[in-house]
């Protein structure tokens, strides 16, 4: 069985799809980190949906940017979104485990806040 050609311009093990794990999980750590330290509640409280959406939409951004040859590579690619999916979902498995394994004598401690 061959493999086809799409298979050969588009690798599943190519160091685009770990820049593109890389690339969402960082942002899902950044925007959570942020509305973490906000002074409302609702987006403190969902920091991490929040960082895993907006990192989502990043990342599907820079596939629209790709289907339009905005960026030069070859093109938009369901790969690279599953490798973007495949970052946020490592983000949000380890952002939600710091979150519940904090010992009971940090959360009545005083955080920064932001004035956003």
């Amino acid at each position: 069985m061959e493999k086809s050609n799409d298979d050969d311009r588009d690798p599943w093990f190519a160091p685009d799809k770990l820049y593109h794990v890389l690339f969402c999980l960082s942002l899902s750590f950044f925007f959570s980190l942020l509305a973490s330290l906000t002074r409302y509640m609702f987006l403190r409280r969902n920091s991490i949906w929040i960082g895993s959406i907006l990192s989502l939409a990043a990342g599907a951004a820079k596939e629209a940017a790709d289907h339009m040859g905005i960026f030069p590579s070859a093109g938009a690619s369901a790969k690279d979104a599953v490798a973007d999916v495949i970052g946020v979902l490592i983000a949000a498995l380890v952002l939600y485990i710091r979150k519940h394994s904090r010992p009971d004598s940090e959360l009545g401690q005083t955080r920064l806040v932001l004035p956003l």
